[in-house]
């Protein structure tokens, strides 16, 4: 992975022509810049995993291009830079076609860490160029990166199947449901060996079904895309293949009972002998200040009437 750089500096000339041209084109109606979505109404069905009831006119799902970005920010800066990002940006993504689908605050360190997802990796490129060559980004690229230490660490991925993607519901209703999103965010990163992916997954599917069984809500399962990094002015990390668990859990108490689950699990996951190095988990803290669309979400009600496991961007 190469050092620290400033998101969006690796813009050239060519580039810049070539994203304000399609930006012509998609104004004179010649394209669409990546179709930005209504997050109020449904585009496909979900299929509800580990029991989790979610009505499908809610749900925005179809997502095959999905970046996972982990930000080292400057300490003691990193609510600083959430604010600015919650501020400035999903509403922007949202109107070229992406969705910022998760937005957190990654514990045991200062890292923040969010989900952009696209339906396609033409949609990922339209979109990319239009951002970054774009008035917001332009506007506040130089306070965002003066707050970054390194923003190369990105997994470009995909669902591993249709039923295991990411699912999208619209945001908390900020007056109805005061208590906003609630849960606790899990990933669990398998650098897994070259061309084992497929097997990995049979041989852990065993072990995703006992987190299941254990009240974790599997909010996905992605694996690496592997195809050419088409805004390559963003890298993206290239040592994979990996293959990435989304989950929830309700609160501290069922993330304490979750990790042992894991760490009891994570022997029997290395021995498969599929993985290069000891899976990594990250525990992921929701920004709740924006009401947006939702990732990661369940439409699961807890006791108070609240959902659980609805983390806002």
């Amino acid at each position: 992975m190469s050092g620290p750089q400033r998101e969006g500096e690796r813009l050239d000339m060519k580039n810049l022509q070539v994203a304000l041209f399609a930006s012509v084109l998609a104004a004179m109606g010649a394209i669409a810049p990546a179709q930005a979505q209504d997050t109020s109404k449904a585009i496909v069905a979900a299929t509800p995993r580990a029991g989790c009831a979610m009505k499908s006119s809610e749900v925005l799902t179809d997502f095959q291009a999905i970046e996972l970005r982990r930000y080292v920010v400057r300490q003691g800066e990193r609510e600083h830079f959430a604010q600015y990002f919650d501020s400035f940006f999903p509403e922007a993504f949202q109107q070229l076609g992406a969705v910022a689908v998760g937005e957190f605050l990654e514990r045991g360190g200062s890292r923040f860490t969010w989900v952009r997802a696209f339906h396609s990796m033409d949609d990922r490129a339209k979109a990319n160029a239009l951002f970054y060559y774009g008035p917001v980004w332009r506007e506040h690229a130089d306070t965002l990166n003066s707050l970054m230490i390194d923003s190369d660490n990105v997994l470009l991925l995909r669902p591993l199947s249709r039923e295991q993607g990411i699912t999208v519901l619209p945001a908390v209703d900020p007056v109805k449901e005061e208590k906003g999103a609630q849960g606790i965010a899990i990933a669990q990163i398998f650098a897994v060996k070259t061309n084992s992916v497929d097997a990995f997954a049979q041989q852990a599917e065993g072990t995703f079904a006992r987190y299941r069984d254990a009240r974790a809500y599997e909010a996905g399962v992605l694996v690496t895309l592997d195809k050419p990094n088409n805004f390559p002015q963003l890298p993206v990390r290239s040592d994979g293949p990996y293959l990435v668990w989304l989950g929830i859990v309700e609160d501290e108490q069922a993330l304490k009972s979750f990790t042992r689950l894991m760490d009891d699990m994570q022997p029997s996951l290395y021995a498969t002998d599929l993985l290069r190095a000891k899976p990594e988990t990250i525990v992921l803290d929701p920004r709740n200040a924006h009401a947006y669309a939702g990732l990661f979400a369940t439409n699961q009600a807890n006791e108070s009437g609240s959902r659980v496991g609805h983390p806002i961007v």
